[in-house]
């Protein structure tokens, strides 16, 4: 036997053999502190699948997936909604106001000097990932992901907690804004990227520092296309809540009224006004897993199957474990975690695992410490979100 393909739903895929990323001309000065480092923000160049153009959004061969906890930035997905911004670092101001005592505007070299510097591994996975499976049952829009629309690194910068203590939270304060300087178009009218997150989310744990805007990303400034010079990173939430070219913090008692957390990044069954505006905005992703590589054991009727797998988004919920099937669920093998095991990040797994002749496909559910485990498959929903049914590879006789 041997594989066919990695997904339930062959793509037509195309390589991007070398894209070079606007903003290539953006240098980082010399600066004599460590949070904003004296180092070249360099374009990055890909081998992704390009799922669209413009705007520019790709993402990685599964196979790559699977090979390091820490994924490399050249094998990180890219989701884009509207033309990526080109930032002048020396020009850069964060502004914080809204419910607050003192409204802020830094520049970098300022929250570098004001701020504790910090680290966090964290998944970042899109909501529309595994999208194409819902294609299965009806037709759904937006962007056309396989199953690597996510990824896992290590982020560093300074904690939002303390940048919203500087300021002085207000005791109306109940959510935090996020605005992007990226442009877009939507029905002919022009946004910018943004939403919101509960206050609480910001200031949970001890210390609070589950909310970062992060500057780096494995160790290296961030590029122009995951955010240069600042993103915010909300570990546990769906990649949306992550902005990227931050420039704007509000702190407000009510919820943010951007086009992408008020009239999108919804579970509807239907896309009426009333329908969306009635629904709650996605926060959490929900538990989830992926094959990202499958080889044939030489001289024997195994397999060897790897792949991640994510909890659901809160603190001290993680993978528990992850079952492999061949028979559609009738019988599970159980598969090895091979990586860390942390909040808010993703494990890597894998398994030998006997294939039977006939086999048509090879299955995947996860199952994490609160118990709660995939389902065989996603709800519909009609933008194409949060899709966690049992992943499937095809495998084929070889005749």
């Amino acid at each position: 036997m041997a594989i066919d393909h990695f997904s339930a739903n062959r793509l037509n895929r195309r390589e991007c053999l070398a894209f070079a990323v606007a903003g290539a001309g953006l240098w980082w000065q010399s600066r004599p502190f460590d949070l904003f480092a004296a180092d070249v923000v360099v374009p990055a160049r890909h081998d992704l699948l390009v799922r669209t153009e413009t705007p520019f959004n790709a993402e990685p061969r599964l196979e790559k997936l699977a090979n390091a906890f820490l994924t490399p930035v050249e094998n990180f997905f890219v989701r884009n909604h509207g033309t990526q911004p080109v930032i002048d670092p020396r020009a850069y101001r964060l502004t914080i106001g809204g419910a607050v005592d003192k409204p802020l505007s830094l520049t970098l070299d300022e929250i570098a000097k004001k701020f504790t510097r910090v680290s966090i591994r964290a998944t970042v996975t899109c909501a529309g990932n595994r999208r194409t499976e819902f294609a299965t049952e009806k037709p759904v829009p937006g962007v056309p992901w396989d199953a690597g629309a996510i990824g896992n690194a290590e982020w560093s910068g300074v904690r939002l907690s303390d940048v919203l203590k500087l300021a002085g939270i207000k005791a109306e304060a109940k959510h935090v804004w996020f605005e992007g300087q990226d442009q877009i178009t939507v029905n002919g009218q022009n946004r910018t990227f943004g939403g919101s997150i509960p206050l609480s989310t910001v200031l949970e744990g001890q210390p609070a520092e589950r909310v970062i805007l992060a500057d780096r990303m494995n160790g290296r400034p961030l590029t122009a296309e995951h955010g240069f010079p600042i993103r915010s990173l909300v570990p546990g939430y769906i990649g949306a809540r992550s902005v990227k070219w931050l420039s704007k913090i509000t702190v407000s008692d009510r919820p943010s009224s951007n086009f992408y957390l008020a009239q999108t990044y919804k579970l509807v069954e239907e896309n009426a006004p009333e329908k969306v505006a009635a629904a709650s905005p996605i926060y959490e992703f929900l538990t989830n897993s992926a094959i990202c590589d499958v080889q044939p054991v030489a001289g024997t009727d195994k397999f060897a199957v790897k792949g991640y797998a994510l909890a659901g988004g809160r603190r001290g919920n993680r993978i528990a474990e992850v079952n492999l099937t061949t028979d559609g669920g009738k019988t599970w093998q159980r598969a090895k975690l091979v990586s860390p095991v942390v909040d808010f990040g993703w494990v890597l797994w894998s398994a030998e695992i006997k294939v039977p002749a006939g086999t048509e496909r090879i299955q995947v559910k996860a199952t994490d410490s609160e118990g709660t485990s995939q389902p065989a498959r996603s709800p519909w929903n009609a933008q194409g979100y949060q899709y966690n049914g049992w992943h499937s590879v095809l495998v084929k006789k070889v005749t």
